[in-house]
């Protein structure tokens, strides 16, 4: 028998994969825009790897709270209601800061400067938005003690994220000109 507090976090997790799917219709318009303008991706194989674990972690977190009865915490609740809002913030930051340059690709259009304005004008933070992923991946399962699924997900988007982040700096590199402000 699934708890109230256990369906709850499933509302939350299905209001968490319905921000995804704004998301992803809005990657789809910056794509086209990007791809409109020269835009190349790079690193195009770790994508579907990438979907797969995000879907995984929203999958996993309800099923390991139901299928292991993890007790609901309510100080840690909080807490972590707390953090995935400021992850959430953070991440539509960074989309607004990066206007049409953002995606959930690696794509970069040829010439333009990189972003320096939001979070992006900080030179020890080159990469808020895995910030705002990790903090998500952490914080998700843990509003119901799903500690299993958030060890599991944060562990491989870890390896996942030191992946693209390489993959990012490279295409940067390559392709997009000096930073500015624009």
């Amino acid at each position: 028998m699934v708890s109230a507090t256990g369906w709850a976090f499933l509302g939350l997790v299905v209001l968490v994969g319905c921000a995804r799917l704004v998301e992803l219709r809005v990657a789809a318009r910056h794509l086209a825009w990007a791809r409109a303008r020269g835009g190349v991706e790079r690193g195009a194989g770790h994508y579907p790897v990438m979907v797969a674990l995000h879907l995984a972690l929203l999958v996993g977190a309800p099923l390991e709270v139901w299928l292991a009865d993890r007790p609901f915490v309510p100080g840690l609740a909080v807490a972590m209601l707390l953090l995935l809002a400021a992850a959430h913030a953070l991440r539509w930051w960074c989309i607004r800061s990066l206007g049409m340059q953002w995606n959930t690709r690696v794509v970069v259009v040829p010439g333009l400067p990189l972003v320096a304005r939001g979070p992006y004008r900080y030179r020890w933070l080159r990469h808020p938005n895995y910030v705002a992923v990790v903090a998500e991946g952490i914080a998700l399962p843990l509003v119901h003690g799903a500690w299993l699924t958030a060890l599991l997900f944060n562990v491989a988007d870890l390896v996942l994220l030191a992946w693209r982040v390489r993959v990012e700096e490279q295409a940067l590199a390559e392709l997009a000109g000096p930073r500015s402000a624009v």
